[in-house]
């Protein structure tokens, strides 16, 4: 008697690269539609460990809340994910194989896929101006923030003890560069931070210190229309930051920050929040770009590649009620994304009709310091005390893990109590030749970046061929 022997088909591979709003809301939805399938296999991609909150970044760099508060970790909110903490370097379409290698050691592997999900989103861009990649600070990871808040009290110390009035000017001389929500919020933040921890500091006054922040267009938080934009200058003002609008830095040295109107500032201190672009790796891929993010369809997929997906900032997600526009690059439009994209593999999978992505707006919110916000919330405008409480309560609800909105309910309450926390625990200043080496890798990175953009759209791939990994062992 022959014994017949059935074999198991094939688990099929969802891969989905990226922990930010859209890979990490994809594999939850995902987690969630495919629980029953057991030939599904899920595998999430990060750089990091964790899945940052980044609407609540710049409250970390001004001492409101705890670092590890506004941070969850993936392997608690994604059960039945393989995640992986790695660099990716490539993605082979043709091959369907993605090219990674652990974070903490260079270590190859390369991974298969059934279904790719691109979230790679976005990383700064300097826009080649020189000095601000080596000594600007940019406000896009928990390590920035953490950066910044040890820069200003390192330099408030420094200040406390100079004798020179030009030094201690430059070192209480701040400048935020980019109006949008990530520079007004950071702005204000940093404006209440540094004017709250003068008092410990018996050699420095209100009078020496100097914040500024740098606007290209005519008025700030355009997206909230010019009444809020308005609203919220006169309020910055009032508490003492200066706004110098339709200009832009044009380079940064050691001793000052200089724009394009001629304006040349004494200062050690430059926030970055003008700009950025795509992953550069989505600059090395063959598939079409709308102004270099892939260009997806209504269903987030990729053009001739139909088992390729793509959401979030690296992704060019046509508005089918607007047609020739796109959807804007927000964590809410990134979730929707994400919950929308995963419907869409599992309905490929089980063999059901596909999604289209379609989702306007449901409000813009932003943070001005010292509980006063702005916030525009179905076409309606708030602004004041009460558009703050909108803004802690709507980012509070939205916060993964319940451990983590007491935590941050419990730091907020502290803040309103007791003075903000001084100590520089976090002082980056002693690993220079790290933070350099590692501004050097993205310079090179966002360099090439912005001429790909510009000029030669695969330029990257043809020319080079050099990853992340390479880059560091270059500067090393």
């Amino acid at each position: 008697m022959i014994a017949r022997v059935t074999r198991r088909p094939r688990q099929k591979r969802i891969v989905i690269l990226g922990g930010g709003f859209g890979g990490v809301y994809a594999a939850m939805r995902l987690e969630k539609l495919l629980a029953r399938e057991s030939a599904v296999e899920i595998c999430l991609v990060s750089r990091d460990n964790f899945f940052l909150f980044t609407p609540m970044l710049h409250e970390v760099a001004a001492s409101d809340l705890e670092i590890t508060n506004i941070v969850n970790p993936l392997r608690k909110l994604l059960h039945k994910v393989d995640v992986l903490v790695a660099d990716v370097h490539q993605i082979d379409l043709s091959a369907k194989r993605v090219s990674i290698s652990s974070s903490f050691r260079n270590h190859p592997q390369q991974i298969g896929y059934d279904h790719l999900v691109i979230a790679l989103g976005s990383v700064t861009n300097f826009h080649n101006l020189p000095g601000t990649a080596e000594l600007a600070v940019p406000m896009k990871s928990l390590s920035d923030a953490i950066r910044l808040r040890a820069q200003i009290l390192r330099h408030l110390e420094e200040a406390n003890s100079e004798c020179n009035p030009t030094d201690r000017q430059a070192l209480l001389t701040f400048v935020v560069a980019g109006g949008g929500f990530a520079g007004v919020e950071t702005v204000a933040a940093l404006n209440d931070f540094v004017r709250h921890a003068l008092p410990f500091y018996p050699n420095l006054c209100e009078e020496m210190l100097r914040v500024m922040l740098v606007h290209s267009g005519p008025v700030i938080l355009a997206e909230l229309g010019q009444s809020l934009g308005r609203y919220a200058q006169k309020v910055l003002a009032r508490r003492g930051v200066e706004i110098r609008f339709s200009t832009r830095v044009k380079s940064m040295t050691e001793e000052n920050v200089s724009l394009v109107d001629g304006l040349s500032i004494p200062t050690r201190n430059l926030v970055w929040t003008a700009g950025a672009v795509p992953s550069p790796l989505i600059f090395s891929l063959s598939c079409p770009k709308e102004q270099g993010r892939l260009l997806v369809n209504q269903f987030l997929q990729v053009p001739d590649w139909p088992n390729v997906w793509a959401v979030g900032d690296c992704a060019f997600v046509p508005d089918i009620r607007n047609p020739g526009k796109s959807h804007p690059r927000t964590a809410q439009h990134a979730i929707r994304e994400g919950n929308v994209v995963a419907q869409n593999i599992a309905a490929v999978l089980l063999r059901r009709p596909l999604k289209s992505f379609s989702f306007k707006t449901i409000g813009l919110l932003a943070s001005i310091g010292r509980r006063i916000g702005v916030a525009r919330i179905f076409g309606f405008n708030f602004s004041g005390f009460f558009a703050w409480w909108m803004w802690r309560t709507v980012y509070l609800s939205k916060l993964p893990g319940l451990d983590k909105k007491f935590r941050v309910a419990f730091d907020w309450t502290l803040d309103l109590l007791f003075p903000k926390d001084v100590c520089a625990v976090y002082d980056f200043d002693h690993r220079r030749d790290f933070d350099r080496q590692d501004h050097a890798k993205n310079t090179l990175w966002n360099n090439r970046a912005y001429q790909v953009t510009a000029r030669q759209p695969l330029q990257l791939t043809m020319g080079t061929g050099l990853t992340r990994t390479d880059l560091l062992r270059a500067e090393r």
